[in-house]
């Protein structure tokens, strides 16, 4: 039996999310599959981010990208109005505990001035790093339902497809989407990568379902899933029961949820037969994988020293 951890924005409960220390913290505990964001530019650019206005969660303005820069500050602001050269000068690197309810101020060890790295930066660390064997989950954020935030879903799906057929690793990596348009496009562009539907209760009506309505299925999403194109649901894990596997393996879908991070919740994810879990803390998913007997990914060392010529 193999059951895949995947590192929530690389892993979000140890490092900064979405950054490239993050990410490779995820790589070198050893992870299955790295899951990040990706969201566009004013200058057309692919970062990493999960949110669509610029969080004050995880992001603290520094400086004006140049002197009376009148889009100053950043923090607040769509990032789709805002230039690669602006969303460069925020600090990612340490996550302050202004909210109560945050746990992750509390686990998260803070890497000041650490940058939010573009699509490309990613895709240069995985190669620098011969992460062969490690998959890149890469989550389009759009938003249907705010599109001033939001690119057109297709074309931001082509975008994404083209940087990483043009890194090598299209073969490699899956696109995941709660806007099921992304789904759409995603087995229009490249057929053969996989596709998440992620879902959760806020996103279950069709504006975020690509025009579906569940009612046409009798509420079965894995089967409103399958419809829509997905290879692979991904629900918010307190969804997962024991009706919706069944549903899942009539519509002959392998369930991945989101996010697990409490042992006990793995343990009865994996006794109802998901292939994988999304978490913040791949660390504790490691130690009761290795209680179980399960097989575990190989983690990715440090740089190697390059040779000499």
């Amino acid at each position: 039996m193999r059951v895949e951890i995947h590192g929530h924005r690389g892993a979000r409960g140890l490092r900064p999310e979405n950054t490239l220390p993050g990410l490779l913290h995820a790589l070198e505990l050893g992870v299955d599959a790295l899951e990040f964001d990706l969201v566009l530019t004013a200058d057309r650019r692919i970062v990493l981010s999960h949110d669509l206005i610029v969080s004050s969660v995880t992001s603290a303005d520094t400086r004006p990208a140049h002197r009376g820069d009148p889009g100053y500050p950043y923090v607040g602001k769509p990032i789709r109005s805002l230039t690669l050269a602006q969303l460069r000068t925020l600090d990612c690197g340490v996550r302050l505990p202004r909210h109560p309810d945050d746990p992750f101020a509390l686990t998260q060890v803070p890497l000041p001035e650490t940058r939010m790295p573009t699509f490309g930066a990613v895709l240069g660390l995985v190669s620098a790093y011969e992460a062969d064997d490690v998959r890149l989950h890469v989550e389009l954020k759009t938003d249907p339902t705010r599109p001033e935030l939001t690119p057109d879903p297709a074309e931001f799906t082509a975008m994404v497809v083209e940087e990483l057929d043009r890194h090598g690793r299209l073969g490699s990596s899956a696109l995941l989407g709660f806007d099921w348009r992304v789904l759409r496009a995603a087995r229009e562009l490249a057929p053969d990568v996989p596709r998440f539907a992620l879902i959760e209760s806020a996103t279950m009506h069709s504006a975020w379902l690509d025009g579906l309505d569940l009612g046409d299925f009798g509420g079965d999403v894995p089967a409103a899933a399958a419809a829509a194109g997905a290879t692979t649901l991904s629900p918010q894990h307190v969804l997962v029961n024991e009706h919706m596997m069944a549903q899942a393996a009539q519509a002959g879908l392998p369930v991945v949820p989101w996010t697990v991070n409490a042992p006990a919740d793995a343990a009865r994810l994996i006794d109802m037969g998901v292939t994988g879990l999304v978490t913040d803390y791949p660390d504790r998913m490691r130690a009761l994988w290795a209680e179980r007997g399960l097989p575990l990914a190989v983690p990715v060392g440090p740089l190697r020293p390059v040779a000499a010529a």
